[in-house]
């Protein structure tokens, strides 16, 4: 069973404009409160960071890799996909 995350009570001033976006999503989500859709929106924000940080990392990974290294890579990538069953 997936453990309860701890909340904590802030308090945020906000424009109306965004309130109004939160009113909206709420109603759109079927969501509890303006702060379970605030608390998602930064949830997948924050994954969405965290997947282009990784994606830049495994980018600046094969940008530093020598030419034969991504030779060899290729060949074994090659060489996987061979032992797939095929359909």
């Amino acid at each position: 069973m997936a453990k309860a995350a701890i909340k904590e009570r802030r308090s945020f001033t906000l424009s109306q404009e965004s309130v109004t976006f939160l009113e909206v999503e709420k109603r759109h989500r079927r969501a509890t409160s303006l702060s379970a859709v605030l608390d998602e929106i930064l949830r997948s924000k924050r994954q969405e960071s965290e997947r282009e940080k990784l994606n830049a990392a495994v980018a600046a990974y094969y940008d530093s890799c020598p030419e034969a290294q991504l030779a060899e890579d290729e060949k074994w990538g090659e060489f996987a996909e061979s032992q797939l069953p095929t359909e």
